[in-house]
């Protein structure tokens, strides 16, 4: 062969060459993805120590040796414990808890002994779910009056009390203990159904479908006065998950299964979240969600909002999480580069963990990012540059596709420099939807789509009032007594963020 075919042909090999290392190290990625997936630890917590020990097991597992370690013996001293002092074993147990008490007297006879003191012997006990009768009573009277001369009344009864079924058996708290159990405790109806059968009770899921159905009627209103309140906030956090919904066919058959979505926005300022469900991803839904919003916008790096920071009136923002998150998948591929970025990332989040334990104030965090934080992203930014333009990094793979994320969602990352109110990253959406997440690996799908607008509802307000510390199964029931009688001026009273107990009364259990 000739010398210019010789070159050709070493160029072609080359090329090939680069091709295959560039495949190869993409399923090297994709494999590390799968094992971090079945094996891995949840959290992204970054710590060399973490990445050392991580290694060094994979190598086991792959069969390499191990060089022997050599042993050597380390004593220490520690403060012996006192004897006699019961310390730690039992759980505390809550002050407010019935107690029932059962005195056990010795087998003797002890009418002439004097009791120097009583022995205490706490036992935790459970009562399963118990059903109740609640049986309204209400007297008849008659006017003996009537019959001589005319009365307004003749015949006296008290009105019956709103409920949120009119005319319906269950009470406020059973339809409440229904959907808490679904959609905080992930336990699907039919699940209910066998529990409620072990105590005779025997409900049909037909019947609760029903309930929920006139249920979530009665919540609709509070749902949309909730949302309008939720979309004029100044700052918001979103995000969606997916839900697999049931077709239902016109004649009235269920069809295959459709991939739809839940959208969630978080509301920081009043730690409050927001449910939409909608039957795709595309940029249409979020503009008609955020169609009156104002404000600040932070989300992932999904192309749909990108359009929302040429409006006049929305500033978007990025997600320092998800840059990290590329960096901690890339670590089995270029440990020295990913190691790099995570240790400063790492340096970023202990400010803002600084901030978050002294309780900053927005004006306070500010000044605090602007001194320390700022020249460590100055620093990483310029890193990720020059890694960027020194075509060291194949593109391809997950060092090269870390970085390239990074650049690319900088212009919205970096922003968060410039406002104390807005977080480093969007996590507070990200912890918001763990119910659905856990949800629907106990239901599965949602039977059809009015069945995920309702799921989404109840998620609103669950997930909300959760986030508030409230008990769910009050918040939710003392909101379904009340709602009959609510005025829509009066609705906001019922939000999470400003809902109360009311003084108890017997008309609490209807």
């Amino acid at each position: 062969m000739s010398k210019p075919e010789l070159q050709a042909e070493n160029g072609s090999l080359k090329q090939e060459n680069k091709v295959l290392k560039q495949e190869l190290e993409y399923k090297e990625f994709v494999i590390s993805k799968l094992q971090k997936m079945l094996f891995g630890s949840t959290s992204e917590r970054f710590t060399p120590e973490q990445i050392s020990n991580q290694m060094s097991l994979f190598n086991e597992l792959a069969g390499k040796g191990v060089e022997e370690v050599e042993k050597e013996e380390i004593t220490y001293q520690r403060n012996k414990p006192k004897r006699g002092k019961k310390e730690g074993g039992r759980i505390p147990l809550p002050e407010n808890l019935p107690v029932v008490e059962i005195i056990i007297e010795p087998s003797v006879d002890t009418t002439e002994m004097v009791k120097i003191r009583d022995e205490t012997t706490d036992i935790l006990d459970i009562i399963p779910p118990v059903f109740q009768i609640i049986r309204i009573i209400r007297p008849i009277y008659a006017n003996p009056k009537a019959k001589k001369e005319d009365v307004a009344q003749a015949i006296i009864i008290a009105n019956l009390p709103s409920r949120p079924i009119d005319k319906g058996i269950p009470s406020a708290r059973l339809l409440a203990y229904l959907l808490v159990s679904k959609f905080v405790d992930h336990l699907p109806y039919y699940r209910q159904v066998k529990m409620f059968q072990r105590s005779e009770i025997d409900i049909k899921t037909t019947t609760i479908n029903g309930w929920i159905a006139k249920t979530c009627v009665l919540l609709k209103p509070l749902y949309d006065a909730f949302c309008k309140h939720h979309f004029s906030k100044p700052y918001l956090q979103g995000d969606e998950t997916t839900i697999k919904v049931l077709k239902v066919k016109k004649s009235g058959k269920k069809g295959k299964a459709h991939q739809g979505y839940y959208w969630v926005y978080y509301d920081p300022i009043d730690n409050q979240v927001v449910f939409i469900f909608d039957k795709g991803r595309g940029r249409k839904y979020p503009v008609e969600h955020l169609k009156n919003f104002s404000g600040n916008l932070q989300t992932d790096g999904l192309g749909v909002y990108t359009e929302f920071d040429k409006l006049d009136h929305v500033t978007l923002y990025g997600c320092m999480a998800h840059v990290r998150r590329k960096f901690f998948d890339a670590l089995n591929n270029d440990k020295q580069r990913a190691t790099k970025v995570l240790g400063m990332i790492q340096q970023l989040y202990k400010i803002e963990d600084h901030a978050r334990k002294e309780k900053y104030t927005a004006a306070q965090r500010l000044e605090l990012r602007q001194q320390k934080a700022a020249p460590i992203m100055t620093e990483l930014k310029t890193y990720l540059d020059e890694e960027y333009d020194s075509k060291q990094v194949l593109p391809k793979s997950a060092i090269g596709i870390a970085i390239r994320y990074a650049i690319g969602q900088w212009w919205k990352i970096e922003r968060y420099l410039e406002d104390g109110s807005v977080e480093i990253d969007n996590n507070l959406v990200e912890n918001a939807i763990r119910p659905v997440a856990l949800g629907r690996k106990n239901y599965l799908f949602a039977g059809s789509e009015q069945g995920a607008e309702w799921g989404a509802m109840i998620y609103t307000f669950l997930a909300s009032a959760t986030r508030h510390e409230h008990n769910p199964l009050e918040y939710l029931a003392d909101v379904l007594r009340r709602l009959p009688e609510t005025k829509i001026s009066q609705l906001h009273e019922l939000f999470p963020v400003n809902w109360a107990p009311r003084t108890p009364s017997e008309l609490d259990l209807i």
